[in-house]
């Protein structure tokens, strides 16, 4: 067992990828000598050459349609697109050719690609650095969308990716790029791709959580212990394919469900959550489904965003209003969260 950041983690993932399989090539913006902004992709030109991790021009749009035709070709792009915003210009080719070749060609073509996303906020970065953007790639059919919470998941969600045969949009947190743990490429977790796992087990009511927003999950649940109440934790870790069995599985368990993003609440992802949690789920809610979510304004400066992000307060003051019978007064154990 290695103790690995996450960077550590998915920088492993891409040397294993590269080492397998010689039709693994990885580019985009600086990550070649430099290693990336995030130090993600450090190393690997060095090892493999520039013929297989090498650096493109600054032009999104043109490093996706290069990546489309390499994988026609038969190769396994990775690509890097260095910040969340930095990838609208090339939404085109995501949207219109990526996500429905298979389609349009019935299945005669398929594009296994990987296109990497450094998302979220949390590091105080400008506009253009922090945007939550999974929601564009969840809405458009023909993407797979992942985003790991822990350096275990960065790893071999990944190496799924890589593998995969479609096109993967791969969300990978900012904020915990240093975040670490244990991990061991020879001792695989029992989640497979596409299915989510519960962090933490609870009776009174479910946090689900994706990518940044599982820690605030996890942490709102361990101060909701200290007064008794137990919260079950949730970690979808693919948004498509969004695996309803585990997450109303414990719903149905608890009656009670939270659902946090970092992300803007208007048609987000949490959106689809709370609508299929409530279809699925009706009859054994005992309150409304809840959202935690930024606000609906465009990423705020430094020295605002921790007023927009979801923390621990805001989750457990939305616990609180889920009409427990014996409800803990959450309230006093948000403020000394916080």
């Amino acid at each position: 067992m290695t103790a690995m950041t996450m960077a550590q983690a998915l920088n492993a993932a891409l040397r294993d990828a590269l080492r397998e399989d010689e039709r693994v090539l990885v580019f985009g913006e600086d990550v070649g000598l430099l290693g990336g902004v995030f130090r993600v992709t450090d190393g690997l030109t060095r090892e493999f050459g520039e013929e297989r991790c090498f650096d493109t021009p600054l032009a999104e749009a043109g490093i996706v349609g290069l990546a489309v035709g390499l994988a026609m070709g038969g190769f396994r792009p990775v690509i890097e697109m260095q910040f969340d915003a930095f990838a609208y210009p090339a939404f085109e080719q995501i949207a219109s050719h990526v996500a429905k070749l298979r389609n349009r060609t019935r299945g005669r073509l398929s594009l296994p690609m990987v296109i990497r996303i450094p998302y979220a906020g949390g590091i105080g970065g400008v506009e253009h650095h922090c945007d939550s953007s999974e929601a564009y790639y969840a809405h458009t059919p023909g993407l797979k969308v992942v985003t790991p919470a822990t350096p275990d998941d960065a790893y071999w969600l990944l190496r799924d990716a890589v593998a995969d045969p479609d096109p993967v949009i791969f969300m990978e947190p900012k904020r915990l790029y240093w975040s670490k743990d244990e991990t061991s490429a020879a001792d695989r977790r029992a989640a497979g791709f596409g299915r989510a796992v519960v962090r933490r087990e609870g009776r009174d009511a479910t946090l689900v959580a994706y990518g940044p927003s599982v820690p605030v999950a996890l942490q709102a649940a361990e101060t909701a212990a200290q007064d008794g109440l137990s919260l079950e934790v949730v970690d979808l870790r693919t948004i498509v394919p969004f695996d309803d069995e585990t997450v109303v599985a414990s719903v149905r368990k608890t009656g009670r469900c939270v659902v946090v993003q970092e992300a803007q609440g208007f048609a987000g992802v949490g959106a689809e959550i709370a609508a299929r949690v409530q279809e699925r789920c009706f009859h054994s809610l005992a309150a409304p489904v809840l959202r935690v979510t930024g606000f609906d304004i465009p990423y705020p400066p430094p020295i605002l965003e921790h007023s927009h992000l979801p923390d621990v307060d805001r989750v457990l003051d939305a616990v609180d209003r889920l009409q427990f019978d014996d409800e803990p007064d959450l309230l006093h154990l948000a403020g000394e969260a916080s």
